[in-house]
């Protein structure tokens, strides 16, 4: 008599991926690396935030959004009243380019079918792309003509991805508000309008 194998939980599966992205050799980004960073958070969230790439921090915790920008990402989800636990956020390449370089096309290439697989496990409703290349990465898939990470913040874009209905809502990196204070400003208003949407289509409570 055989045994029944049961299937993997959601939690499990994410777990699996975040093995996977541990020990990537993909590109040329896991030869400086100090810790891949998976990504961290529920696998049931209907939100999904996805940044650009590690940092300092980031790369020595293997956490995302650990250092100033992280606090100030803290900040932001307060604003849009949630809390980290309940989102969950990665980066579109896992690997810090070495001195915080914007990450090249051919390394973002190797590295998105982990965020691919993500996305379609965790089937959020909502995306918030943080800064250009993410939002242009999830713009590509969605096949929406990208400008400049200016002209598309703070608006919701409803589209059709991976069968799933989501809606993508870009706004800039928190990282930039860091050395810009009219990008501090708007990134807050973003995240209030984020918030105001969320109780409107009932993800979240007044």
């Amino acid at each position: 008599m055989t045994s029944r194998v049961l299937p993997l939980s959601a939690e499990e599966l994410l777990e699996a991926i975040a093995a996977e992205i541990m020990f990537c050799p993909r590109c040329r980004l896991s030869e400086t690396r100090k810790k891949a960073v998976p990504g961290e958070g529920s696998a049931q969230s209907r939100i999904m935030l996805v940044g650009e790439g590690p940092g300092r921090n980031e790369d020595v915790e293997g956490r995302p959004f650990v250092g100033q920008a992280g606090k100030f990402l803290d900040a932001l989800l307060t604003e849009a009243g949630l809390v980290r636990k309940e989102v969950f956020i990665c980066n579109v390449v896992r690997c810090r380019p070495p001195e915080n370089w914007e990450p090249l096309p051919d390394e973002i290439e190797a590295c998105t079918p982990y965020l691919n697989r993500q996305i379609a496990l965790i089937k959020p409703k909502m995306i918030v792309p943080l800064g250009k290349h993410s939002t242009a990465y999830m713009f590509s898939k969605a096949k929406l003509l990208f400008d400049n990470i200016t002209k598309a913040r703070g608006k919701f874009f409803k589209t059709k991805l991976w069968g799933m209905q989501i809606t993508i809502f870009p706004t800039f990196h928190p990282a930039a508000a860091l050395y810009n204070g009219e990008y501090k400003s708007q990134l807050v208003e973003d995240f209030r309008l984020l918030g105001k949407e969320l109780v409107r289509i009932g993800f979240t409570k007044q």
